[in-house]
């Protein structure tokens, strides 16, 4: 089916696009017109070696979706929608790996051993660290940018970035001087849309590689030296419901994209709308409401889409889907569905009740840190609203080149001095 309403050969996870903005008119029109639709594409763009994807848009589409594991796969093509034409069938089957892109039973077993990590309990036993670390890096940039001419600064570089990383490395026991390693291999991971880092998939499949060998070192030697740490809990006993060196390895790559980049993203997208809704800027530094994070994460919703491909011949939104056909789960659409969310153009952090689909549409794949995603958001805005609650916005945000990511590269920002 082809929508006359859209300029033909228009594709939702066109880079160019999305490093210009999220197309949220054309998403409402299809929401409208053609919630399930089929994105034709030129034969292998993606790399699938396809003709296109079904794009659904509607909330309830995606939730059927994503809590139907049995009907669409993340297993069979990855759920990342689209890599670079360049990319070989085999460096997508390696992605399988990775516990995002697996099917039950497998991604149960490998979940049920993962989320040791991510207990309320444990998620809790980082709290006091983080808020510390979110003061700390607040802090720093306060006194960086206060030392320069005009008070600016790079808000991501300078804060969105480092508590992300923080945390991370506080979860697995990576030692803080590495933070900038895994920073690096993780940007070179997800950037190899944007020309500006000049990243090949050649360079981002090394990156992969680097982390793998990293972590599977670092479970080697917890191995041999158990500490107090989630690594030791989760490879100390191999073969006893344990993760293997390697699986280990495949889960700091998803711990380095999935924890690292989507909540950075958010955290950038968070401050950019409070500094376009000065309002809610206000309310958050006078009120602190608890609904706060969950808003930012709509608001922002770092991964624009994944996907799924049919296992069989199926319906969905009234369209006809062939077994082996790519459906791509549009989650800034989802998050922005006026038959769920009331207003959904407007940033308001007292949003309540808020059943976005930021962390997933629910199913085996919702987020395993989305409570210390939430943690984290709540503390560096804290922190911010504390050290830095005059901040002024400079330029607009530089967005990132990507066919998934809502990503900001820069915002420039500035702080009275004086």
């Amino acid at each position: 089916m082809r929508c006359p309403h859209l300029p033909d050969g228009f594709d939702f996870t066109d880079p160019d696009l999305l490093q210009a903005r999220v197309p949220h008119p054309e998403f409402a029109l299809m929401r409208q017109t053609a919630p399930v639709w089929w994105c034709a594409q030129p034969a292998n763009i993606s790399g699938f070696g396809d003709e296109g994807y079904w794009a659904v848009t509607r909330h309830a589409d995606v939730k059927y979706v994503s809590t139907h594991p049995e009907l669409f796969s993340s297993n069979t093509n990855t759920a990342v929608i689209r890599f670079n034409e360049t990319i070989s069938r085999d460096q997508i089957e390696v992605q399988k790996l990775i516990m995002l892109n697996m099917d039950p039973p497998e991604h149960t077993r490998v979940r049920q051993i993962v989320q040791r990590g991510f207990t309320p309990r444990a998620v809790r036993s980082l709290e006091q660290a983080l808020r510390a670390r979110a003061r700390s890096i607040v802090e720093t940039a306060h006194a960086g940018a206060a030392a320069g001419a005009d008070g600016s600064f790079d808000f991501v570089t300078d804060i969105a970035v480092e508590l992300p990383l923080q945390a991370i490395a506080e979860l697995i026991g990576v030692p803080q001087e590495d933070r900038s390693k895994i920073f690096d291999w993780s940007n070179k991971m997800a950037a190899y849309d944007d020309p500006e880092y000049a990243i090949t998939e050649e360079v981002g499949a090394e990156a992969a590689m680097e982390i793998v060998a990293y972590a599977m070192n670092l479970a080697a030697a917890r191995k041999e030296c158990p500490a107090k740490d989630i690594v030791s809990q989760l490879v100390a006993a191999e073969g006893e419901g344990n993760l293997s060196s390697d699986e280990f390895g495949f889960f700091v790559i998803l711990l380095a994209v999935a924890g690292n980049e989507t909540t950075r993203n958010a955290i950038s997208h968070g401050m950019h709308a409070f500094l376009t809704h000065p309002e809610q800027w206000e309310l958050y530094k006078r009120e602190r409401p608890g609904t706060t994070a969950e808003e930012i994460v709509r608001w922002a919703t770092p991964v624009v889409s994944f996907q799924r491909t049919a296992t069989q011949d199926l319906e969905l939104g009234g369209q006809r889907i062939r077994k082996g056909e790519r459906v791509g789960l549009f989650y800034s659409s989802a998050n922005n569905d006026p038959e769920v969310f009331d207003a959904p153009e407007a940033f308001d952090i007292t949003r309540d009740p808020n059943p976005h689909l930021g962390f997933g549409g629910g199913g085996p794949h919702f987020c395993l840190g989305k409570s210390l995603a939430v943690m984290e958001i709540d503390l560096i805005f804290n922190a911010i609203a504390d050290v830095l609650p005059d901040l002024r916005l400079l330029e607009d945000p530089r967005r990132l080149r990507s066919a998934w990511l809502n990503g900001i590269k820069q915002l420039q920002v500035s702080t009275p001095l004086g």
